[in-house]
């Protein structure tokens, strides 16, 4: 039998109208969305399920630092009244329960590709649509890619050598077994005092025979006052949700709570002392409440410095040895400037004669052994060790993809200084590509879900404009981009968040470029902006049509053809 010599016939990528990559809140509440107003959709998760973050972080004591009630989407109206929360601050099985109620309720994981990770996505100029392929051999032809992968996704392990040799098992907080682990009768040691390791520290020390915690940078932490919801409550609150989500729409943190009006400066020490000793003891405060104690906190060192001494002194009192409590104690940068962290026990746990707090700044970190972590003043013996060593946050889930816009242009390499792009949500050179919850947003210096509310909803209606209006790309533009970047900078520069060395300036990576990276004009003064540009037309957004996709725009995203084919005013038109 002869054999063919012919190559096979090339099977064409599938076409959709979007891609979206990523099935953690931003990912699902897009895909609802997206497939409401008539496009095809295709979701790519690396994960077996939907939930983002709360799917894969696991560790021990894992919880949201916003209140449940507050950390919820507010899209339908429906959805809200009918689920039920049980506590104040809710743990991650209860906040994975919700994200898979919402995939049940609205039939998501039909359109949602699991255990898949997108490993590039390729502008095609002469198609006008991207080219997304995957790990698993996927190759999708997409008018518009989303990226919701989420701003704290890719987790780092410590910049030092010899992780591959420890004989011991470890574990990173944020790929969490998800059986859990028993740490009974084990000597462990946790490398990282950030929000995790906060929560974690206390639990793991309750089941090891020995836990030592090393510390480069100590944290300030305020008590959760956790506890499950009183009858009634969750009523009263469901009563006014409309109330409250318009509230936390406007609202500087993405949360009702009220506006301050005071300095720090301006009134004497003992009412100074009784704001802030509600915002320490009162079990119904939280963030929110903390940051806008005063006016100026943010912006101004002095009055910085009232709120740091307080929870210092706070540790002084809860930690019985000087020695570990100043070590404890944060010093060399403003409070806030670094996520405050909400803790249970934290603090107290150093009381325990089976917790040792190793310093690292007296005596740094040098590798990993086969035995255990060796510092430059000795070695530790441990079974077992604990990464809470955080993450890549804002850019690292973007420049791991092969992102590349015209030209061949990789994001990675635009981003090598820093994250460049206009309103956080979109990049010149990368048409027809949006972010979701990415750098220059407000969002992780909010309730995230509001964030992801607004640039979701924010996103759909920027695709309907491009369907209705028979354009083919919307991209922004460079001058609009370096405006944005010199924005978000500016107003960077008029708080203390530029004096500390955090994962918001990327100073938690190895040679990544020290760049601001977040919003800080507050979630209601961004979203205006937002609406500004859209009711303009897409002002500051490159606008163009291409013959070759001309009339199959508004086919492909479900909206009928009318008469007039003109598209909206915009202030850069191709």
């Amino acid at each position: 039998m002869s054999r063919s010599l012919a190559s096979p016939a090339r099977t064409e990528p599938r076409e959709v109208d979007v891609v979206v990559v990523g099935a953690g809140f931003a990912g699902m509440y897009a895909l609802h969305r997206l497939r409401q107003q008539g496009c095809t959709v295709q979701v790519f998760e690396t994960a077996e399920d939907v939930g983002g973050t709360w799917y894969w972080n696991r560790y021990p004591g894992a919880r949201c630092d916003f209140p449940s009630m507050d950390y919820s989407y507010s899209f339908d109206p429906d959805l809200e009244q009918e689920w039920e929360w049980t506590e104040k601050y809710p743990t991650q099985p209860e906040i994975l329960r919700y994200a898979q109620h919402v995939a049940d309720r609205f039939d998501l994981r039909r359109d949602i590709r699991f255990r898949t990770t997108v490993n590039a996505t390729v502008w095609n100029e002469d198609r006008a649509r991207w080219s997304v392929r995957t790990d698993q051999g996927d190759e999708v032809s997409a008018r518009f890619v989303v990226h919701a992968s989420g701003p704290l996704s890719t987790w780092k392990t410590p910049e030092v050598p010899g992780l591959e040799s420890f004989r011991g098992a470890w574990y990173h907080t944020a790929r969490w077994p998800h059986e859990g682990v028993d740490f009974s009768g084990r000597r462990v040691g946790v490398i990282g005092t950030g929000s995790s390791a906060i929560q974690a520290i206390p639990i793991i020390a309750q089941q090891a025979a020995d836990l030592t915690v090393f510390q480069r940078t100590p944290n300030f932490a305020i008590p959760a006052h956790n506890h499950p919801f009183a009858a009634g409550f969750q009523d009263g609150v469901k009563a006014r949700y409309r109330e409250l989500r318009e509230q936390a729409r406007v609202s500087m943190f993405g949360i009702a709570v009220p506006v301050p009006e005071r300095s720090a400066l301006e009134v004497d020490p003992e009412e100074r002392r009784r704001v802030y000793d509600r915002a320490w003891n009162d079990p119904d405060n939280g963030l929110g409440d903390v940051y806008a104690a005063f006016t100026d906190v943010l912006v101004d060192q002095a009055a910085n410095d009232t709120a740091a001494e307080y929870v210092r002194d706070r540790i002084r009192e809860i930690v019985e040895d000087p020695d570990t409590a100043e070590t404890l104690c944060p010093k060399d940068y403003p409070i806030l400037t670094k996520r405050l962290c909400v803790a249970t026990d934290y603090y107290e746990t150093y009381n325990r004669d089976d917790v040792h707090l190793v310093d690292l700044r007296r005596s740094p970190l040098v590798e990993i052994t086969p035995a255990g972590v060796r510092t430059t003043e000795r070695e530790y013996h441990l079974d077992d060790l604990v990464l809470a060593t955080g993450f890549d946050a804002l850019t690292g889930a973007l420049t791991s993809i092969d992102i590349r816009g015209r030209g061949g242009q990789r994001l990675k390499d635009k981003w090598a200084a820093g994250p460049r792009s206009y309103l956080g949500l979109a990049v010149a050179g990368f048409p027809n590509t949006f972010i979701i919850g990415g750098p220059q947003t407000p969002t992780v210096l909010s309730n995230v879900i509001v964030s992801i509310e607004q640039h979701v909803e924010w996103i759909s209606d920027a695709i309907r404009h491009v369907a209705e209006h028979d354009l083919s790309t919307i991209e922004a533009h460079p001058g609009s981009e370096d405006a944005w970047v010199a924005h978000t900078r500016e107003v960077a520069g008029t708080t203390l968040f530029p004096r500390s060395n955090s994962w918001y300036l990327g100073s938690n990576v190895e040679g990544k470029a020290r760049e601001f990276m977040v919003y800080l004009g507050g979630v209601g003064p961004y979203r205006a902006k937002c609406e500004e540009v859209a009711a303009k037309g897409y002002e500051g957004f490159v606008l163009g049509r291409s013959p070759a996709t001309a009339g199959a725009a508004r086919q492909h995203a479900g909206v009928p053809r009318p008469a007039d084919h003109t598209s909206g005013r915009s202030a850069h038109r191709a």
